[in-house]
Order: C-alpha cells, then sequence, then structure tokens
C-alpha cells in the first residue's frame, strides 16, 4: 500500500485519539511499520487506546484502508496526512495535530491567515449581530474564519465571512459528511464550495459530546488568533481560548452587558489579558496583520497613510453621509474592494459608517 493509506487507516481506527496516535506511530517509527506489527510488538507500545492492544489489532484486521479510500472519493471527501505538503501550516505545529484531517471543500496558503470566532450557541441578538459583522469585516480584508458550525455564534459567523466574500472554515465534530446541526446543511455545502468543512473523525461518525472539547484544539491550531464573543464561565468556547494560549496563540474577546451571564467568559478573558475587541480594526491590530494592508504611499507630510482605493474614497466622503452605493458608482472598483478599503479608513479613524449603509468623513487630513 502507499505510505498515505497506512495513515488513513491509523486515522480511521483512532479518531479524535490524537496523542496516543502519535505515542503509537512515535514507537514504531512510521505508519506502516505500526500497521504491520505483531500483537505482541503492539503489547509493549504505547497508545494502542482504552481496550488495549487484542481490540486494536482485532480492528485493524477488519479495516481495509483502500476501500475507506474509495468510500471517501465516493463522498467526495479529501484527506491529507500530516507529511504531505498541503497540511495546514498553522495546525502542523500544535502539540498534538490529528494525524490526518478529512475535508470537504479546498484549503489555500491563504487559510494561513485565519482568526478563530467562538462562542455560545445561545447567543444574545447582539452576540449574534457583532458576531456577524466581525466575520463580514474580516472576510473583506482576506482574513479566513475559522468556527465550528455550531448553533449561534458559530453559524454566525459562518455566515457573516460568507456575506463578506471570504474564505471561512468549519471544523466538526462529527464526519466529514455528517450535517450537525441539521439545519446548517445549506450552510455545510456553501462552506464546503467557497472555504473548507475540515473533521478529524472518518465518514458516518456521530457527534458526541466527547468529540467537541478535542475539536476545539483543531479550530485554534488552524488560526493565529481566537476571539470569543458571548460565552458562559464554563464553555466549549473557553476551552478552545485554552488551546489558543497553550499553542501561543493570540486570545481576544468582545465585551458585553454586565447584567448578561454570557458577558462573563469574555470578561474573565479580558481581565485576564485578553484584547477587548471592539471591531475587526482591533483584531488586525493585535495580530500585527498590518501588512494585509494594500501598498500605503504617505500623504499630507506623513500624517496620514493611504491606498490609492482608500484615497479615492476619501475624496468622496464628507460631512454629509454617501450611500455605499454611490461610492461604488463613483469609484468603478469592485464592491470587495470598496468593503476593504472602507473598513480601512474607518480603523485609521477617517470615516465611519452611519446607518443605512451610508458613510461619513471624520478624520479631516488635506491630500
Amino acid at each position: 500500500m502507499e505510505d498515505r493509506l497506512y495513515w488513513l487507516g491509523w486515522q480511521c481506527l483512532m479518531p479524535g485519539q490524537g496523542t496516543k496516535l502519535w505515542s503509537l506511530l512515535k514507537h514504531f517509527g512510521s505508519p506502516q511499520a505500526a500497521w504491520e506489527a505483531n500483537i505482541n510488538d503492539l503489547s509493549n507500545a504505547p497508545g494502542t487506546g482504552e481496550e488495549g492492544p487484542e481490540d486494536l489489532a482485532r480492528r485493524r484486521a477488519l479495516l481495509d484502508p483502500v476501500k475507506e479510500e474509495a468510500r471517501l472519493k465516493s463522498a467526495g471527501v479529501n484527506y491529507i496526512c500530516h507529511n504531505a505538503p498541503e497540511y495546514p501550516e498553522n495546525l502542523f505545529h500544535i502539540f498534538d495535530p490529528p494525524p490526518v484531517i478529512f475535508i470537504q471543500g479546498d484549503l489555500t496558503t491563504a487559510d494561513k491567515t485565519a482568526v478563530a470566532l467562538v462562542g455560545t450557541r445561545k447567543p444574545s441578538p447582539y452576540g449574534l449581530i457583532v458576531a456577524e459583522k466581525l466575520a463580514k469585516d474580516l472576510a473583506a480584508v482576506g482574513i479566513t474564519v475559522v468556527s465550528g458550525m455550531a448553533r449561534g455564534i458559530d453559524t454566525a459567523s459562518h455566515k457573516g465571512s460568507l456575506v463578506g466574500g471570504g474564505r471561512t472554515i468549519a471544523v466538526l465534530g462529527c464526519g466529514p459528511d455528517v450535517v450537525y446541526p441539521k439545519e446548517n446543511k445549506k450552510l455545510m455545502a456553501q462552506i464546503a464550495d467557497s472555504g473548507a468543512v475540515i473533521s478529524e473523525y472518518p465518514l458516518g461518525t456521530p457527534p458526541q459530546p466527547w468529540h467537541f472539547p478535542a475539536r476545539n484544539r483543531i479550530i485554534s491550531g488552524l488560526s493565529l488568533g481566537t476571539v470569543v464573543v458571548e460565552a458562559a464561565e464554563k464553555s466549549g468556547a473557553l476551552i478552545t481560548a485554552d488551546f489558543a494560549l497553550e499553542q501561543g496563540r493570540d486570545v481576544m474577546a468582545v465585551p458585553g452587558n454586565i447584567a448578561n451571564e454570557l458577558s462573563r467568559g469574555p470578561h474573565r478573558l479580558i481581565r485576564q489579558g485578553a484584547r477587548l475587541v471592539e471591531g475587526a480594526g482591533d483584531i488586525i491590530d493585535e495580530m500585527g496583520l498590518e501588512k494585509l494592508f494594500p501598498v500605503q504611499k504617505e500623504v499630507a507630510a506623513g500624517t496620514v497613510k493611504m491606498s490609492d482605493e482608500e484615497e479615492a474614497l476619501y475624496r468622496l466622503l464628507s460631512a454629509e453621509p454617501v450611500h455605499l452605493d454611490e461610492l461604488i458608482e463613483k469609484t468603478g472598483l469592485l464592491p470587495q474592494k470598496v468593503m476593504a478599503a472602507l473598513m480601512y479608513l474607518e480603523i485609521k479613524g477617517l470615516a465611519r459608517q452611519m446607518p443605512g449603509k451610508s458613510y461619513i468623513r471624520t478624520g479631516w487630513r488635506s491630500l
């Protein structure tokens, strides 16, 4: 068999058991050597799982990696092994990356610049609005949004990214062909079409409560930073934040109403040193992603830096609101470029969005 088939076989045998599987593979030196090991060798190896070497050997004998690969292909699901060059770089470097990930859709080099947005499954209207707005603004400037496709904040984050015309990645706690929750069937298809749906669990694996804490390390591992939007003091979102800290990634949080118990998680993180997030600009600043800005040029004796697109829009703004459609028409730029440039102007304090998709100039600079 090809080397990748041995990786696939082990992932199907021990999904969600990354630490144990890595111990087993390290002991034998390679997935092939571990696959070909006899029962005596397995008995002396670490990481054989709770059932022990006898059960592992029995299940290994019943599993055919070639047939598993064919099943994946038939379902339209790809898989990437840890030793493959296309394995996500951010995920590659965490403590216990999944040896194999299953994917619907595609990963690109752009996904290295990713932010995780996570939070409660039962958010307030405020939480939903904030999550969708943050995701939309991040997507508009080319930042991939990662979340878990759960109800609530996760769903709002994916939807916001899609509305912003960007890429989004959903990390599942079930098989890559299993829709959970059921109402997200259409959303899952949209994510796969323009981004990726990822899982470390093989086809048909149902969602189980213990899958999700392990899943959270992948969400944070794929991302350069994690933002928590509404979460109780004990929640999966805070587990994701803990993983992010362990992985050396940035942790940020959105403040909320002090009377709302869903603000306690983010507020605790802020007290512990997490960056307070009021908009996408805070995320960009915290993560040092200013390099994503278009090529800048000095204007007005160095008082401000603007790209050509930003300058064109800035010239059209005044104290009177100008509608987004008018700005698009007058600049002749693509809507995505206009939205991105307006966001940068907001970050720099030179523009402000008003109700009804209109904008005004807030910073007065000579050009």
